[in-house]
């Protein structure tokens, strides 16, 4: 199982949440597709009992205090991430660019593109691909908190509130 959350946005009592439910959910990693924002929000990630995949997102401006702030992490940080992942192909891309994001998902090297950006939690499929954006961990666009959980083993995926 792997744990997938964004736009945390410095909310740290949300980010505790999804750090608990992760944990709860003994998932074997955890990927964040973007939008930390600020370096103090990164502590929270340190409680994870998995190793993280992290992606910058277009308002992460203190990206070298953020590496620092991680040091000591189990942790893989980009601006664009794949994934192999028990035979499993994963691309994560913040998704500012749709024309890039439309290209990751059109190219079919994937079996899942992560993004997010956008705040609205959706999972489909377009041509085979299982796109997943978990939608937002800090409320602040939409009210609702979520972050998504996806089973390797069955290509599937689901969003849960925290």
């Amino acid at each position: 199982m792997i744990g997938i959350m964004a736009d945390t946005h410095d909310h740290v009592d949300a980010i505790v949440r999804a750090v608990n439910l992760f944990n709860d959910k003994a998932v074997t990693m955890v990927i964040h597709a973007g939008d930390l924002v600020s370096p103090f929000s990164a502590e929270p990630l340190k409680k994870l009992h998995s190793p993280v995949k992290y992606v910058f997102g277009n308002n992460e401006r203190e990206r070298e205090r953020i590496h620092r702030k991680m040091a000591g992490m189990d942790i893989e940080i980009g601006d664009c991430l794949e994934i192999d992942y028990k035979n499993v192909k994963i691309v994560v891309y913040h998704g500012e660019n749709p024309v890039l994001l439309n290209a990751l998902i059109q190219s079919k090297e994937y079996d899942v593109v992560v993004t997010a950006h956008s705040h609205m939690p959706e999972i489909s499929q377009e041509d085979g691909v299982m796109v997943i954006n978990p939608g937002e961990v800090c409320g602040y666009l939409t009210g609702r908190k979520t972050v998504a959980i996806l089973d390797v083993e069955k290509l599937a995926a689901e969003i849960h509130e925290i």
